[in-house]
């Protein structure tokens, strides 16, 4: 299946549920959280948020419901809420006054733990430490495209949105955090 088609059907998804949950259909909004509440998890902790970030996405979702009316459907729903998360992570920063924290990127780290042999699982952490540390030292835009492109699979398009950006600028954030990444690890 192509990303076209899936992108498709999970907009043709995403909106029927919507259809069912202005309808009064309870269970509509429970499958939406579902659909979309671990990629949320993963793009907020992703954003340096490793205090409680279920709380960003659970406030995300009450936000979404709040305002579902609101939906143009301009964009995907998927990053319609990553925009929303995002926007409550700054909001969260603002008030207070942290510095961001880098949290690891667990299903990257997962892909490559993947191998059954001790030796292979000893090269898979030390591989994994070492694309932590490449990570850790993109910007944060390069850190927020990189994460939104490799670990959600988000289009440039997407990445424009939910980043405030554009899709051209997007690009080249990603195309400057993979050779950073790159020469990180080839070093």
């Amino acid at each position: 299946m192509t990303d076209l088609m899936r992108a498709g059907d999970d907009a043709a998804i995403d909106r029927a549920l919507i259809a069912r949950w202005n309808g009064g259909d309870q269970r509509a909004a429970s499958a939406l959280v579902e659909r979309h509440a671990p990629s949320l998890a993963r793009f907020v902790a992703s954003l340096g948020v490793a205090d409680a970030p279920e709380e960003i996405v659970q406030d995300t979702f009450v936000k979404a419901f709040g305002s579902l009316d609101a939906f143009r459907g301009e964009s995907s729903l998927r990053a319609w809420l990553f925009t929303i998360a995002r926007r409550l992570v700054l909001d969260q920063r603002r008030s207070a006054h942290r510095m961001r924290r880098h949290v690891p990127l667990e299903n990257v780290h997962a892909e490559l733990v993947a191998a059954d042999d001790v030796l292979d699982g000893v090269v898979a952490n030390e591989s994994a430490a070492r694309l932590r540390d490449a990570v850790a030292r993109l910007s944060a835009t390069q850190r927020e495209v990189f994460t939104l492109r490799v670990v959600e699979g988000l289009s440039y398009k997407e990445i424009a949105i939910v980043a405030d950006t554009t899709e051209g600028a997007a690009r080249v954030h990603y195309h400057n955090a993979m050779r950073s990444v790159r020469t990180y690890l080839d070093a």
